[in-house]
């Protein structure tokens, strides 16, 4: 009988055991299927993908897009520098009359030369002062009319652009302009 009782009890963990193992495969078994389930059902499938990342490329290209615009517009963006005040009294070759002309002069420059220009007409303030005055002295009374502006503006203009190093200024203007008898 004690024979008997070992070989019980020997085969009684192998029963289970096999209950255990049983057990473990079944779990895992479930984990499997569990994943497998939550692939289908969670995961994209390839349409789903593809539609995604071209969706995603089209915003990124939309973007660069607007960047690239937004720099383009920055880089034009056109700004104001005073150039100066000049008041001269000059007398007309034909005439024996005294005149004094008062103008404020500012130039418009790209907004990615302001540095540029700022730099440059701190080194050249000299002569572009002396120019400037030269080609208002040298106008005729009839270009410095109000209505003759633009002939003497474009006149300082060239004459800025040749002092300066690069073709800084894209226009200039006058913010007042006095022309006066004496």
């Amino acid at each position: 009988m004690a024979d008997n009782e070992q070989q019980e009890e020997q085969t009684t963990p192998v029963a289970s055991g096999l209950g255990g193992r049983g057990m473990i495969i079944a779990f895992v078994s479930v984990v499997v299927l569990m994943e497998t389930a939550m692939f289908f059902f969670f995961i994209p499938n390839a349409e789903e993908v593809s539609a995604l990342a071209e969706e995603r490329l089209v915003a990124s290209i939309q973007q660069s897009e607007n960047d690239a615009k937004k720099k383009i517009q920055d880089e034009n963006q056109i700004k104001e520098c005073t150039i100066g005040k000049f008041g001269e009294t000059f007398s007309p070759q034909d005439t024996e009359l005294t005149y004094r002309v008062e103008i404020e002069v500012y130039g418009l420059v790209k907004e990615e030369f302001a540095d540029e220009f700022q730099t440059e007409f701190d080194e050249k303030q000299g002569r572009l002062r002396t120019a400037i005055r030269r080609k208002i002295r040298n106008s005729d009374l009839e270009e410095l009319s109000k209505n003759n502006l633009g002939l003497l503006e474009r006149r300082i203009l060239t004459e800025c652009n040749h002092l300066l190093r690069d073709d800084l200024l894209m226009g200039v203007g006058f913010t007042s302009y006095q022309l006066i008898e004496q």
